[in-house]
């Protein structure tokens, strides 16, 4: 880290990032509910690629700034030695099946606040409240003692590139197979594919997915300090994990809003983490205001109200529980190749899936 570089830098750098990362969501619609939906209803999967670009572009990026040594990837949250295998799918099925019954995901409730949505405004709220009890609360409790004790220990690590290294790959020969095979892989997938290259789609893919590069860089090299002064050990400036962070949209609802809430207590201050809800929310709402975009929107009817509720609470405790949601594992987490980022993401599509066809299923019963 520059000696001169202090946590407000690190703040406001991030702040700048997520400001963008709204703006072109908000622009785009880059949405993974809407990119499964695409899919299902429409056979359309130029939303998938954007997402799957983006994954591609975060795991190269992240991979080359791992390489040259200006991050550690095992520094993340991701990259633990305890692979909580139960939590992981548990929580990535609850926050599918969340996102499609709030109409969108962390990330796109953000968006959809700074355009004008008031629903999302409760999603928010909802989310938040849940997400902050099932990591201090009584969710927390069960997630601890029920979910999280199930796990198998991998005492070198749950990455991918570990794990390829197990069956005899030189270490450096395991990274760049798992980086270039898997980053690269779904680059090329995407990219291959002359139709998909218009302007908005390569804007969503590439620039998501070096938003979550620049994000890791910001809090992982520019504020990485190797002895903080006051602890005499290293740290990371201004995470609420202790460890370097990237985009994500779960736990930042709940920090957000306990910052709120406990505001008067001068040990509650902006972290990484809430600097990048401020920025998403402020990206998409300028973005809204400029294109004229921007529309109040409220709740047609109790059972709209009540769906998104639900879809809410589900978000925040699956979140929460499977350690990231679509962006903050589907995309940050698996750019560090961690193993229980690809299940969660897995897991994630399953639950979507299949909350999309039992709305389909009860729509047709209505007809």
């Amino acid at each position: 880290m520059d000696a001169d570089l202090s946590p407000s830098t690190v703040l406001w750098l991030t702040f700048a990032l997520a400001f963008v990362f709204g703006a072109i969501g908000q622009k785009t619609h880059f949405c993974t509910m809407g990119a499964v939906s695409d899919i299902l209803n429409m056979e359309d999967w130029s939303r998938m690629r954007m997402w799957l670009l983006a994954i591609g572009v975060a795991i190269l990026g992240a991979g080359a700034l791992h390489a040259a040594g200006l991050i550690d990837l095992d520094k993340s949250i991701y990259r633990t030695p305890s692979f909580t295998w139960l939590s992981y799918i548990i929580g990535g099925l609850c926050f599918g099946i969340g996102m499609v019954l709030a109409s969108g995901c962390g990330s796109k409730t953000l968006i959809r606040i700074g355009a004008g949505n008031l629903k999302s405004l409760v999603v928010f709220l909802v989310l938040g409240l849940f997400a902050y009890m099932t990591m201090r609360g009584v969710f927390g409790v069960f997630r601890v003692n029920y979910l999280d004790s199930v796990a198998i220990a991998m005492p070198e690590g749950q990455d991918i590139p570990r794990l390829l290294a197990g069956f005899g790959l030189e270490a450096q020969m395991a990274f760049a197979l798992a980086v270039l095979g898997i980053g690269g892989g779904l680059t090329a997938f995407c990219l291959l594919r002359r139709d998909f290259w218009t302007f908005d789609n390569l804007l969503g893919g590439l620039g998501t997915g070096l938003l979550v590069v620049f994000a890791w860089y910001v809090s992982g090299h520019l504020g990485y300090v190797a002895e903080h002064p006051d602890t005499l050990e290293e740290a990371f400036l201004a995470t609420n994990s202790g460890r370097m962070e990237s985009l994500t949209f779960v736990a930042p609802v709940a920090y957000t809003l306990e910052l709120f809430m406990l505001w008067s207590d001068t040990s509650r201050v902006v972290t990484v983490a809430i600097a990048a809800v401020f920025g998403v929310i402020a990206g998409s709402l300028v973005w809204s205001l400029l294109t004229r975009s921007f529309r109040w929107e409220g709740f047609a009817s109790v059972e709209d109200t009540a769906t998104h509720l639900i879809g809410a609470a589900l978000m925040g405790f699956g979140g929460v529980t499977a350690m990231g949601c679509t962006v903050g594992q589907g995309i940050t987490g698996v750019s560090t190749l961690a193993l229980g980022s690809f299940v969660t993401l897995a897991a994630i599509l399953v639950g979507s899936v299949v909350a999309m066809k039992v709305q389909y299923w009860r729509m047709m019963r209505e007809v």
